[in-house]
């Protein structure tokens, strides 16, 4: 049975949005949620009284298991500190049974759940799930934790329970026999936001769970699908511009580039504002090391459905671009690698001047490894196409760099990638490199020139101030 409960269900939702939505899963503030499931409903006391074990539904008539899923659901209901393994042992595990049946009760279609029946599984699921989640690291010691790897994930010690309710609301939302029009009155809106606010829960597990149950909403309930973009663009503003702490962003870009890759085209104007308000400004928060591998996975696709966003991305990473970050800055030298290899010549012509500006200070960056990574892109034939067309305005932006490079770098790799990219170069087109070359020189000659000038003016001013004071 265990085996049955953790595999999961497959179900296409209906095609009929305004956006054509990608069925396949994502892969992988503390708020307090209600602890009640709806506006007037209390549930029984957190650990009071004994839990009585219930027959399994195979012990019972058919015509009786409606009445043991609604008492199976009121005994699932009750609540236990889980800090203490040894406290009320035998009500958690009765609980835990009770669960695995109702588990497989929806999952083996055994039966249709009765609407009342319903409702009450899903205040049953809300009481369990939406509970006050423990303070997380940044709370304790007052820092934001920046290493991705620096400390262990926290585990909450009550998931043997928390998993299997989960799991029934999982096997419930993809089950065959769950008719849309019913579940959507207790799946609705507030239940929905309750979810989300359940995203910032510190252990792993949690949140993987409640990124395939969110993901399974959005393609069953197309009534929420505009709401629930809505709701998750409040969650990055708050994240973005107050707080900078929440624990769910990688999963909810994971649903996002589900999301975004099932948009349909031409792609309406409030997905093109989502990107601009929301994706870019997501460079800009510190623990980006947490989540960039999926809003780049997002930004581009978002170019994929349309190149003429290139110069826009490539702009608003520029706007966000790291200067005292280093490991950050390697990060952004990677994404925009990924998104030039998608622009076009229009896209990357309106944008190459500060592009170029900002890679040649990469170029000279005492960092090897940001150095390094900025001559990488040299190593993609779309964006070497993309330069050679337009080398008369990128040649003189970065050949500065690339000779301050050849002479002075420290980094041997780096000073050997530098002598490769200036042949390449000159190849594209020998007769300009080396008119450019020969006007550099001579920038350079009347450089050290007015320099020598300068140097001699204050050596006199210099002169005339030691007279004066002798005198």
């Amino acid at each position: 049975m265990l085996n049955k409960f953790m595999k999961r269900g497959q179900r296409k939702p209906s095609k009929t949005d305004t956006d054509v939505y990608d069925q396949h899963t994502p892969t992988g503030n503390h708020s307090s949620a209600s602890t009640t499931a709806a506006d007037g409903d209390t549930p029984p006391p957190a650990t009071s009284g004994a839990l009585e074990p219930l027959p399994m539904f195979r012990e019972v008539p058919v015509s009786e298991r409606q009445k043991l899923f609604l008492k199976k659901c009121h005994v699932c209901r009750f609540q236990f500190d889980f800090t203490d393994t040894t406290k009320m042992a035998i009500e958690k595990e009765i609980k835990r049974l009770n669960l695995l049946e109702l588990v497989d009760y929806v999952q083996t279609d055994s039966g249709k759940i009765t609407e009342s029946n319903q409702e009450e599984m899903i205040r049953m699921i809300s009481v369990n799930i939406f509970r006050c989640l423990p303070p997380g690291p940044h709370e304790i010691t007052g820092s934001i934790p920046l290493d991705t790897e620096e400390d262990e994930p926290y585990l909450d010690p009550s998931w043997p329970h928390l998993q299997l309710v989960y799991e029934l609301l999982l096997r419930y939302i993809v089950s065959t026999d769950t008719d849309t029009k019913v579940a959507k009155r207790y799946i609705d809106q507030t239940f929905v936001l309750k979810l989300l606010d359940m995203f910032n829960t510190e252990d792993p597990r949690e949140r993987e769970y409640l990124k395939t149950i969110l993901h399974r909403i959005y393609g069953k309930f197309m009534v929420h699908r505009p709401f629930i973009r809505r709701a998750i663009n409040n969650i990055f503003y708050q994240f973005i511009y107050e707080t900078e702490r929440n624990s769910g962003i990688a999963e909810l870009l994971e649903i996002l580039g589900s999301i975004i890759n099932g948009f349909a085209l031409p792609m309406k104007e409030e997905h093109k504002l989502f990107l601009v308000r929301a994706l870019i400004p997501l460079h800009k928060p510190k623990q980006i090391g947490f989540y960039h591998q999926q809003l780049s996975y997002c930004i581009t696709q978002f170019i994929e459905k349309d190149n003429k966003l290139s110069d826009t991305v490539i702009m608003g990473l520029l706007k966000y671009w790291p200067v005292t970050n280093c490991q950050k800055e390697v990060l952004f030298l990677g994404e925009l690698e990924e998104v030039l290899e998608a622009t076009q010549g229009q896209e990357f012509k309106r944008c190459m001047v500060p592009l170029f500006r900002r890679i040649s200070k990469c170029l000279n960056s005492p960092h090897f490894q940001v150095a390094e990574r900025a001559l990488f892109m040299w190593n993609s034939d779309h964006i070497v196409g993309l330069i050679a067309q337009n080398r008369t305005v990128v040649l003189p932006i970065i050949f500065q760099a690339l000779d301050t490079n050849i002479r002075a770098h420290w980094n041997p790799a780096v000073n050997g990638l530098t002598v490769n990219v200036r042949k390449m170069l000159m190849e594209m087109d020998l007769e300009f490199f080396e008119e450019y070359q020969r006007e550099f020189a001579e920038k350079q000659a009347l450089v050290k020139v007015e320099e020598s000038q300068r140097e001699e003016k204050w050596q006199k001013l210099q002169e005339t101030a030691d007279m004066d004071q002798i005198g």
